[in-house]
């Protein structure tokens, strides 16, 4: 879709052929070349990757990037246009915000820092336990963003996390247009002083926002990916705060704060004051040996049927893709298979599987480390088959421990590891939550 109006281009790098050049003023346009040529090698300058030049090269020595070709073919041909950041935005006479609720002490304490954080544009991790409120506690520095004029975005890895924020951000700034960008969004693009996105949209702005806050910042496809980590130093000005959120900081994230490089505000307690549900494991050794045979465990046909018998809605995790068609044929023999439904990554329906499991239409899903994190389901219980599986690390064992318990209506739950045997990350995630839940109690003896 042609690009016809200036403000669709501030803060943004678009390639000059997708603009209709004619409906914009020329003077306000910056304009760069996208590519710079070395000698065995280019750089792109809206991903910031290399890639060698036999690879990018087109006819008559022009060349273009692949590493984002996803986004749209960008080339020596074309140039790179964008109009800088003007925080065209209404001033508030009142506080744009309109969540009315309360924040407990430690969540305050975290909210006043954030607030500051922005004023100061400093880098700042937020470190909380899974269901601290995060979301809740950015509101208040939000708001001041708002007031100020401030371009704000708030960027997550995973498409989930943002369908998430969306609504609950629209109900606590209901005067405030607010833009959702994912790969799978249909409306076009809207200028608005807030974006909600995916990372790997922020691949398209360039020095836009004031304040870019990152969710689940230690998540795939985020985490360790050098094209995402430019794409968000690129999407903010040079003048900015960057404020990075997660429950299980990685240890690249704790070095830059170990070394003064970042601040960081910590909480370890549940909005609603509960501990950590802590995790029961189960050893069945022949798990998997049983499915190729079609049989399921003894102890998960137990664990499902008296779930079932109970109503008690949950997920249920299993390592690979190719472990859900058959533990969901093997499952449905028990179970009403309209009870159910599988999700994973590149599912088309992913989505509205996951809005249906919301409105109960299912009991509980089947899915892999897609649901991992960011997305609440209140008063749910957790199995993972096969957690002694490599595909899930430490921090995404308890990312998943922690989908259990968020709710003040029920903040307990049961989390169940299945597995071969007892292995190193299953050990750490028992181990961190147990510390939390240590930690989370001297607080509770504090207050």
């Amino acid at each position: 879709m042609m690009i016809k109006k200036a403000n669709e281009l501030y803060g943004r790098q678009i390639s000059a052929n997708l603009i209709d050049s004619k409906q914009i003023d020329q003077d306000l346009i910056l304009k760069r070349s996208p590519i710079k040529v070395m000698d065995d090698f280019i750089i792109c300058k809206r991903c910031g990757q290399k890639s060698p030049k036999q690879i990018a090269e087109l006819p008559l020595h022009n060349f273009y990037c692949p590493k984002c070709i996803n986004l749209g073919r960008i080339s020596t041909l074309n140039q790179l246009w964008t109009i800088k950041e003007p925080n065209y935005f209404n001033t508030f006479q009142k506080d744009p915000m309109t969540w009315d609720g309360k924040l407990t002490k430690p969540q305050l304490k975290c909210s006043l820092q954030v607030i500051k954080v922005f004023k100061k544009n400093l880098h700042h991790l937020l470190w909380a336990v899974t269901g601290a409120g995060k979301t809740e506690m950015l509101f208040n520095g939000i708001n001041w963003g708002l007031k100020h004029q401030k371009r704000i975005a708030i960027a997550s890895p995973r498409i989930d996390v943002c369908m998430e924020l969306y609504p609950r951000l629209q109900a606590a700034f209901k005067g405030i247009d607010i833009t959702l960008l994912h790969g799978h969004q249909k409306k076009p693009y809207q200028y608005c002083q807030m974006t909600i996105c995916t990372t790997h949209q922020l691949l398209r702005f360039y020095h836009a926002f004031d304040i870019l806050i990152i969710d689940e910042v230690d998540s795939f496809p985020f985490v360790h990916n050098q094209q995402l980590h430019y794409a968000a130093s690129n999407a903010i000005k040079q003048q900015a705060a960057l404020l990075y959120l997660t429950a299980t900081p990685n240890p690249e994230l704790l070095r830059l704060i170990h070394h003064h490089q970042m601040t960081m505000s910590y909480l370890p307690i549940r909005y609603h004051g509960h501990l950590l549900p802590e995790i029961t494991l189960h050893i069945a050794p022949r798990w998997r040996n049983k499915i190729k045979h079609h049989q399921l465990p003894r102890l998960m046909i137990s664990l499902l049927k008296n779930k079932i018998k109970v109503s008690q809605r949950f997920l249920l995790f299993v390592p690979h893709i190719s472990d859900l068609k058959p533990v969901s044929k093997l499952i449905s023999k028990l179970i009403d298979p309209k009870k159910f439904a599988t999700v994973y990554s590149s599912d088309e329906k992913r989505l509205e599987k996951v809005q249906m499991m919301r409105q109960h239409q299912f009991q509980f899903l089947i899915t892999t480390t897609i649901l991992e994190r960011g997305v609440t389901f209140p008063n749910i219980d957790v199995i993972i088959l096969g957690a002694d599986d490599e595909i899930f690390s430490t921090s995404s064992l308890v990312q998943i421990a922690g989908r259990v318990g968020r709710n003040s209506d029920r903040p307990f739950g049961d989390v169940d590891f299945i597995c071969h045997s007892n292995s190193k990350n299953v050990t750490a995630a028992i181990k961190q939550i147990k510390h939390l839940n240590y930690l989370g109690g001297k607080l509770i003896e504090h207050h």
